[in-house]
């Protein structure tokens, strides 16, 4: 592996200047090198199409049954190379060039009857990761040959980063999961209880793990989010965090293969510089992190607020005051949760049942009022809750669906009446003008006890309270016209969201696609030191991600399936 990371470094000094297309006898060494795991890819649902890239294939009536079955499932989607959560992402929209089904019932024949399928923007091959010498490999293999790359763990990338390019690394199958109650950093001379997780690992595996071996893991909202890849490196909110913070104030070590060829251990001990580049820098900026250690808690019960109700036109704005005006108090109790205009799912690990129940009762008597549901009670632990409520509540996949998101501040949006006002006049706007519901995260760090300058995420987590976010769909066989106009709304909610907090920021991971002044947006005065350890640690930009610290911008032919979309709103 030293040799490996050697000769890549001396490739860095003769690295071809442009890409070139590999020959089939390079390919065919790589695939040896890596043991065999360079595979061709194609579209999720090519086995259903008749017509796949412009050639007659032979449809395969049992596959096809198998991706219709799995389609809108994440587990099914998560373990396929070529599968995104967000499928617009497998395509082209540029060029309206895809290969998909209707989500809405994947069993409509018309989709493949009446399309053809295309590669979209699904790279051409990948290299299923079994270890950091399947990096090296296919590191120098992008040297040598000049070909662009991309990193992919399980698809939940909503802007289309982990896909593009001629070679894609898959890291879903890093499936280490260890536990150790004295976890020493590398360099260090302190132990923590902490959980050390590939790069593949999927939250839902990591939570039961962590239920078999009594501890909590702070984490992810989905079953299927990889807990070690963009989640961890770009922030990483969950309902736990307003007490025991972001996914980046846990992280203790990771391991990385950095784009120089060299495989580090990164801690506060060790190149901690590219520690604090890593603790909200993003993914698929500083190299392929193979896993992170994470700091973890003893297995708590919780109080859990589970409320809703049918949505009218006359009662969200009702339900949507009563959450700005007790948010505050909430989040100094400790909840932390999800909530819309007419529902809520919220936990606290801190109350007692009794102190839970009255704490929410102005929300349950609202709800009871307008012939809805409400619980409130205790469960065992955060994996019994998982269960309950969240595999049922959380977001669809096979979709395809364009996210915006906002941080809203504490002060004045939670502390002063007009600002109350301001931010439920917004909400109530976003659902009279386009029927879009905001979608709001109570899991920012609000009683989270930070170290100044410990990590590069926006400092707008550290003085908000909640997060909002919302979402447009569209149709599988949406038009050009029909893409533009609903990236359009997006758009135009994310520019009323700047003007009413616009010294805040946007979570990286879940923001509008077309976010403007980016570089502001998710780093504040972060990222000019970001940008310094991109260019360290990449020096020769061999790895670029849309809106990525140091992206090259949209001309970039590896854009080309981007829409045309100005940020300058």
């Amino acid at each position: 592996m030293f040799l490996l990371g050697i000769a890549i470094q001396s490739l860095l000094l003769r690295r071809v200047a442009a890409s070139v297309i590999p020959s089939d006898a390079k390919w065919a060494e790589l695939n040896q090198t890596v043991g065999g795991r360079l595979y061709t890819s194609l579209p999720l649902a090519a086995s259903c199409f008749s017509t796949v890239n412009g050639s007659p294939s032979t449809p395969n009536a049992t596959e096809c049954a198998l991706v219709q079955q799995g389609y809108t499932q994440p587990d099914f989607r998560s373990t396929h190379y070529s599968a995104h959560m967000m499928p617009q992402w497998e395509t082209c929209q540029s060029t309206v060039q895809r290969c998909l089904l209707n989500s809405n019932d994947p069993s409509d024949p018309t989709a493949w009857e009446d399309n053809e399928c295309w590669q979209g923007a699904i790279a051409s091959r990948y290299i299923d990761v079994r270890s950091e010498d399947d990096v090296l490999a296919a590191l120098s293999f992008v040297n040598d040959t000049g070909v662009q790359f991309s990193i992919k763990a399980s698809g939940h990338d909503y802007k289309g980063r982990s896909s593009f390019g001629s070679l894609s690394l898959w890291t879903r199958n890093l499936d280490s999961l260890n536990y150790s109650a004295v976890f020493l950093p590398e360099g260090g001379n302190e132990t923590y209880p902490a959980i050390t997780i590939g790069a593949g690992v999927p939250f839902e595996d990591v939570y039961a793990f962590a239920e078999e071996n009594n501890i909590t893991v702070v984490g992810g909202y989905h079953q299927t989010i990889a807990a070690s890849g963009g989640w961890v490196q770009a922030g990483g909110h969950s309902i736990l965090t307003p007490i025991y913070g972001l996914g980046v104030d846990r992280v203790l070590q990771y391991k990385i293969v950095t784009l120089d060829g060299v495989l580090r251990t990164v801690n506060n001990f060790q190149n901690s510089d590219l520690f604090w580049a890593l603790r909200g820098g993003a993914a698929s900026t500083f190299g392929v992190v193979l896993e992170s250690t994470m700091l973890v808690e003893p297995q708590m019960s919780l109080r859990v607020a589970a409320i809703s109700f049918n949505q009218t036109a006359d009662n969200a704005r009702g339900f949507l005051e009563l959450l700005v005006n007790n948010s505050y108090k909430w989040g100094q109790e400790g909840w932390g949760g999800h909530m819309g205009p007419a529902s809520l799912i919220n936990v606290n690990p801190l109350l007692t049942l009794e102190e839970a129940q009255a704490s929410v009762q102005p929300i349950v008597d609202y709800a009871l009022a307008q012939n809805g549901t409400a619980v409130v009670e205790d469960l065992a632990s955060w994996q019994t809750f998982f269960a309950k409520y969240v595999e049922s509540a959380e977001a669809s996949v096979g979709v395809q669906t364009i996210l915006g998101s906002r941080l809203i501040p504490t002060d004045p949006f939670f502390t002063d009446d007009d600002g109350k006002e301001a931010l439920v006049d917004l909400m109530v706007k976003m659902v009279d003008t386009y029927a879009v519901n905001p979608y709001i995260i109570q899991g920012t760090p609000f009683l989270y006890n930070y170290t100044e300058g410990t990590t590069s995420v926006t400092p707008a987590w550290r003085n908000s309270l909640w997060q909002i976010g919302f979402h447009e769909n569209m149709l599988y066989n949406a038009t050009l016209e029909t893409m533009y106009a609903q990236y359009e709304i997006v758009n135009n909610i994310t520019s009323w969201m700047k003007e009413l907090a616009p010294d805040s920021g946007a979570y990286f991971n879940e923001a509008n696609p077309y976010e403007p002044d980016h570089e502001v947006t998710f780093w504040g005065d972060n990222y000019p030191a970001l940008l310094v350890l991109k260019n360290k640690y990449d020096p020769f930009k061999l790895l670029d991600c849309w809106m990525c610290v140091g992206w090259q911008g949209p001309a970039d032919e590896r854009y080309s399936c981007y829409l045309n979309i100005s940020t300058d709103y």
